[in-house]
């Protein structure tokens, strides 16, 4: 059952998460997932045993938006389940130049875990589009 405390806490994971891109901060990025974390992507599944093992796979990631003048992260939870300590997320994303053109829009299906009352992020499955 999901409570509004677990909501709230939840859509500030992902608001800092969205910041953490804002700012071009990897070190905040990384911050808020749990090891090791699972990401697929293209079909792909990669495996990062710690925050240095990630950091490198953000920052390349952070080149790619930069190079595609990525200003603003926008995102929007589309579903959420909890189910004691863990929750599962689908949030629709839209990654906007200082034009407020869109550079970037893709979905992403969150799996969440609740470890010492903190919600971080277990494993990420970028939908392909």
């Amino acid at each position: 059952m999901t409570t509004e405390t677990d909501t709230s806490a939840i859509q500030d994971l992902f608001a800092a998460y969205a910041s953490g891109f804002d700012d071009f901060d990897a070190d905040a990025i990384a911050d808020l997932f749990a090891y090791p974390v699972v990401i697929w992507q293209f079909d792909r599944g990669n495996m990062f045993e710690d925050d240095e093992d990630l950091l490198e796979n953000i920052e390349a990631l952070l080149k790619v938006l930069e190079s595609e003048g990525v200003v603003q992260s926008e995102y929007e939870v589309q579903a959420l389940s909890v189910s004691g300590p863990t929750a599962l997320a689908s949030v629709s994303w839209s990654q906007q130049r200082a034009d407020g053109e869109v550079a970037l829009a893709f979905t992403c299906h969150y799996h969440l875990v609740n470890i010492e009352g903190e919600w971080l992020i277990a494993s990420i499955f970028n939908e392909n589009v």
